[in-house]
């Protein structure tokens, strides 16, 4: 069977130009924290991919933190901070805020104290783009880094925080980055590595690759391959709803990114159509590949006035520029039949 992957949003194939990087730093085998030649070696590669993400980021002078993933420089930055988020954040920042901000039918949210507050630059399941307000305390930029044009200098925020597997680099690997001189909590202490701010050696080999994929998705960022994937994005979009024309798609309303649909087809469980289309040959989701496998709504589409019906039954599809549109007219002839299907069965 020909299977597509239509799960960019929850993890991406590693790049090509990722694997060579890793692969040519797996022959570095100094410790960035050692002083004799094969350490400064390493930490010439350390601080040269550091150099390399930041750039990509537009956080040229900006504090950059290697961690293991988005989720730890969450924790290193709102952990007991006593900050004030949306229910359509990821759950790696419910995890340590309050939820208590109001989000509208279009998953836009209000931020009335920015200095206390994390706000999302883009949401995993609906895609949607938030207006970040000047001095917000931070943001996560996970799934907008390597979609859409931004540079963190110019977004105004305190501090912000990436992984590397979503835009084609290794996972197990990702960045918080601050702006100068802001404080963070040391996690995980016993050394003076990443400027004290996270002790242990560091992970040179996924960061290497996390550079790499960065410095490529700038690349393609720049070449405007987003923006066709956009138009095929809308194809497909229009394509679904003329065969369903119950069905909503959730933030349609908003700024989304260019790779996302969130489609909601009330009293078809989101996890039955999942399954079907996995048989069919195509990977999508039923929301974050975080909450995926747990039976229950969707907390961010509860939160945008969607009863639990509606949440229950969101898909997520979302693209990459590697697919074309007869990919995806393939996929929507898969999903018209189950819809048909269902549809027949239910009245």
């Amino acid at each position: 069977m020909n299977r597509q992957y239509l799960d960019w949003n929850a993890t991406t194939p590693l790049r090509a130009e990722a694997r060579a990087a890793m692969v040519e730093a797996m022959e570095v085998s100094g410790n960035p924290s050692s002083v004799h030649s094969e350490g400064r070696a390493a930490k010439m590669l350390l601080e040269r991919a550091r150099e390399q993400v930041a750039v990509a980021l537009g956080a040229e002078g900006a504090d950059l933190v290697f961690t293991s993933g988005a989720t730890e420089a969450a924790a290193m930055v709102l952990a007991g901070r006593g900050i004030h988020c949306a229910p359509v954040e990821h759950s790696a920042v419910k995890a340590w805020c309050q939820q208590d901000l109001a989000v509208d039918g279009d998953g836009i949210v209000t931020v009335p104290d920015p200095a206390r507050a994390s706000l999302q630059l883009a949401n995993n399941e609906t895609g949607v783009i938030q207006v970040l307000p000047e001095d917000l305390a931070s943001s996560d930029l996970t799934q907008a880094f390597g979609k859409v044009p931004f540079a963190f200098n110019w977004l105004g925020i305190t501090a912000g925080f990436v992984s590397a597997h979503k835009l084609g680099g290794p996972k197990g690997v990702g960045a918080l980055v601050l702006r100068k001189g802001t404080d963070s909590e040391a996690l995980i202490r016993g050394g003076g590595q990443e400027q004290g701010r996270r002790g242990g050696t560091e992970n040179l080999i996924g960061i290497a690759g996390f550079a790499a994929a960065a410095m490529t998705a700038q690349r393609d960022l720049e070449a405007g391959l987003w923006g066709e994937v956009a138009e095929r994005r809308d194809r497909l979009e229009a394509r679904l709803l003329a065969a369903a024309p119950e069905a909503v798609i959730a933030g349609k309303g908003a700024r989304r990114l260019p790779n996302t649909t969130c489609l909601l087809t009330s009293g078809w469980k989101g996890e039955t159509q999942v399954m079907q289309m996995d048989l069919a040959g195509f990977a999508i989701s039923a929301g974050s590949a975080c909450s995926s496998g747990k039976v229950r709504a969707s907390g961010a589409l509860q939160a945008m006035g969607y009863d639990d019906q509606q949440a229950q039954s969101a898909i997520r599809i979302s693209i990459s520029p590697a697919l074309g549109d007869d990919q995806m007219n393939r996929f929507a002839d898969a999903w018209e039949k189950a819809y048909s299907r269902w549809r027949d069965r239910n009245g």
